[in-house]
């Protein structure tokens, strides 16, 4: 596969681009994300489907300047989709044969239910959800849903639901009876297996701006949209309040941008509705949608479009860029988990901590490669914002807690009393910060030394050939959760 990609998607409403850069086997970043809001669509439902002159030129000027993008990042390969508004065109060739004249670039047409799976594949791996759950992507003119059971993608369904559908055939005719009536009526046609699911994932434009929306309006303190998951019952006076706003200073005052006035109301009416007629308790919101989900059909094209047990895209890809010394990583890994089994008796945490304390032991090295004066805060504030795929918010927050707070004293609870509702107790919060921190000495050396560990009343024992001067000193400085006392055997 190519080192850098471009995913390019042209909706309906919103033409979008992203490129990605490959770092190792499955891991990669994004480096670029364009959009442009061409509206292809605009019109073509009043005149039997056909688009029409004017968006179509939008379209092209706009691909014209991805693909200046895409050709100064050095991109060496271009994958091209578009959806609902070109599928149903009578006169899509007009489009698609200038394009590959002009432009030199292939646009591929998707069905719905590819459209559907696509976005299916990005949640099933970029979304951290021990649930079972279906994607809902509103886009201009169509609405997809992918069901998820077990891990696999178990049935896909496009829908003629869309803002830019809606808009020309109800609500510029003040028909909000009928555009009621007509959602209903598609949403007969779900198989049954999505009416038993009652948490979702979002995609698309309209459910990221109503996240964004929430967040901002509920003093929420993580300002990141991907994996933010809320009740729907909570917020159904909030959709109601969009929906019913009769102006844009109403709905700048809401919470939304310019660029979303025109789309926000018909958006939430087809979200709100949605969500009434199937139940839906709980929502998780995604940035990741079809074009993370093409992207990865290829990436993971030998692997049933899915990453290996226990991959996760995240870590392995700061992994490769931030950190220089994989044999320490894998250490400092493997060591914390010998420290939290030795420790299991008096900690008494969970075994899911675990895994945090080893991804928090093995990103540790970041902090000292973006500057190593400060790094522990300089890393956590950076972990915190870049561990997003393949983790909830309470996982990545806690997982830069305990980098950050990983000292010779203790956490405190004013240490983490703006994140308090999304972390453990202060005291769970204290041992795996004191694990981390005794992990982080035992290995002040870098000398990889293979200690092992008992505990034997209210004494950890660290047993090893000879404990060098440096950390010896460094271990008696730090305090310990309860009682707990350290000694070193040889």
């Amino acid at each position: 596969m190519a080192k850098i990609t471009t995913i390019i998607d042209i909706g309906s409403n919103s033409m979008r681009m992203v490129v990605f850069v490959k770092t190792s086997r499955y891991a990669f970043h994004l480096i670029n994300e364009t959009k442009s809001k061409i509206k292809i669509s605009q019109n073509a439902y009043l005149n039997n489907n056909e688009l029409q002159e004017e968006p179509m030129r939008r379209a092209f000027l706009a691909l014209k300047s991805f693909l200046n993008i895409a050709k100064n990042l050095k991109s060496r390969k271009i994958l091209c989709v578009a959806t609902s508004a070109l599928r149903d065109a009578p006169n899509k060739n007009e489009f698609l044969l200038k394009v590959k004249k002009e432009l030199g670039l292939n646009i591929k047409i998707i069905e719905g239910k590819k459209e559907a799976y696509l976005g299916g594949v990005a949640a099933n791996n970029l979304i951290q959800c021990k649930y079972d759950f279906f994607t809902i992507d509103i886009g201009g003119g169509s609405t997809e849903f992918s069901l998820k059971l077990n891990n696999e993608i178990k049935d896909t369904i496009s829908l003629k639901i869309g803002t830019v559908r809606l808009h020309e055939l109800f609500f510029d005719k003040e028909d909000i009876n009928g555009a009621k009536e007509y959602v209903f009526k598609q949403l007969q046609s779900l198989p049954e297996g999505f009416l038993e699911v009652n948490t979702i994932v979002g995609l698309g434009g309209t459910i990221r701006s109503l996240s964004t929306a929430i967040i901002a309006n509920s003093n929420y303190p993580l300002d990141d949209i991907h994996g933010f998951t809320y009740e729907v019952n909570e917020y159904e006076d909030f959709f109601k309040q969009i929906i019913n706003a009769n102006t844009n200073k109403e709905l700048k005052k809401l919470g939304f941008r310019k660029d979303r006035h025109d789309t926000i109301k018909i958006g939430t009416f087809i979200f709100y509705t949605i969500l009434q007629y199937l139940d839906v308790k709980n929502v998780i919101t995604s940035r990741a949608g079809v074009r993370e989900g093409l992207y990865l059909t290829d990436l993971l094209r030998t692997s049933n479009h899915k990453f290996p047990h226990n991959y996760n895209i995240s870590v392995r890809s700061l992994l490769d860029r931030f950190t220089f010394d994989d044999k320490q990583t894998s250490y400092l890994g493997t060591n914390i988990s010998k420290i939290f089994k030795a420790l299991e008796p008096v900690h008494q945490l969970n075994e899911k901590y675990k895994s945090y304390l080893v991804v928090s032991s093995k990103l540790q090295q970041i902090g000292i490669s973006l500057n190593y004066y400060k790094n522990s805060s300089h890393g956590s504030n950076f972990i915190l914002n870049a561990l997003s795929y393949g983790f909830t918010h309470e996982q990545r927050i806690l997982i830069a807690k305990i980098i950050k707070y990983s000292k010779n004293d203790l956490v405190k609870k004013d240490d983490i009393y703006e994140y308090k509702d999304l972390l453990p107790n202060i005291h769970k919060l204290q041992w795996l910060c004191f694990m981390h921190s005794l992990n982080k000495i035992l290995n002040s050396e870098f000398s990889k030394i293979n200690y092992t560990y008992k505990l034997e009343n209210d004494y950890l024992f660290i047993i090893c050939d000879k404990i060098p001067y440096l950390i010896e000193n460094q271990l008696n400085k730090l305090n310990t959760p309860s009682d707990l006392n350290i000694r070193i055997s040889t």
